[in-house]
């Protein structure tokens, strides 16, 4: 039988040491088979410094970044006095053909490409909030992506389904209307982007903030595409102790990439785990 692909994500990492230990324990249970690499954050130098170098094979994406955090080229449009970005998702949606504001973020993206690539080879771009999928920085991610080779970009179609169990949780409601914004801005996107490399469906968004196995499970029993790539994505988290102020959400995420038969359960429903590299391997890319 013919295996639909699945990659197994963990965004985030470089956010603080805490998710980069998570990511490392997923990746050394090779249940996590990309990351998202972010350049702005606390946690770059001990990403780069101690947790690369024991699992040196990791296939990084560019995880880009305006949102949180010091920008590393201080866009005075898009961050205070101190260099700290201070907009939101919406805020580069409804302003997004704004000439200024473009050229401040491809500058601020252009500085964390340089930071990554002159330490690591670089297989895809995604983003911090899913940022890029608003259609003009869209347009900037495929500017930035011919002009420093970078074959893969992440896109945010998730099918629609239904897990009885978290339907009422209040988060619900929010994350549906994000799936269809997501959703359309992929469609829109997609349709002026020829011939570029991107995933097929992600799963990550319906049940972000409360994601278990089951979500997962779910979300790809709906994907009946057999030469499709679908696009898994985590925020692991792990706290040196557990405490009220633990992000449990992104706790019990990182838990989930630690499952012993997770890859096994993935088999079963279709799927072959692979990684954005692999993909670029297979297809001659390179």
């Amino acid at each position: 039988m013919q295996m639909k692909r699945v990659i197994i994500s963990a965004d985030d990492f470089g956010y603080s040491k805490e998710n980069n230990d998570a990511v490392l324990l997923g990746c050394l249970s090779k249940n996590i088979t990309s990351v998202g690499l972010m350049a702005n954050m606390d946690g770059f130098e001990n990403a780069v410094n101690e947790v690369i170098p024991q699992i040196p094979d990791i296939d990084i994406g560019f995880h880009f970044n305006i949102i949180e955090g010091k920008s590393l080229s201080n866009p005075h449009l898009i961050s205070d006095t101190d260099g700290r970005f201070n907009k939101g998702f919406l805020y580069f949606l409804f302003n997004q053909n704004n000439h200024d504001l473009l050229s401040q973020i491809e500058i601020e993206f252009r500085v964390q490409i340089e930071k990554i690539l002159r330490l690591h080879s670089v297989s895809h771009i995604d983003s911090h909030v899913h940022v890029h999928a608003i259609p003009a920085i869209f347009n900037l991610i495929l500017k930035l992506a011919a002009e420093y080779n970078i074959k893969y970009i992440r896109t945010q179609r998730e099918l629609p389904y239904i897990v009885k169990s978290k339907i009422f949780n209040k988060r619900f409601p929010i994350n549906v209307i994000k799936n269809l914004l997501l959703n359309y801005l992929t469609d829109c996107n997609l349709k002026n982007s020829d011939g570029i490399y991107s995933n097929d469906f992600i799963s990550g968004v319906l049940y972000t903030g409360y994601m278990d196995e089951e979500s997962i499970y779910n979300a790809l029993k709906k994907i009946n595409n057999q030469n499709s790539v679908t696009e898994v994505l985590f925020h692991p988290y792990l706290p040196s102790e557990l405490s009220s102020s633990t992000r449990m959400n992104n706790y019990r995420e990182f838990l989930i990439t630690k499952t012993p038969n997770f890859r096994d359960n993935l088999q079963k429903l279709g799927f072959s785990p692979v990684s954005f590299s692999d993909l670029i391997s297979e297809n001659n890319l390179v």
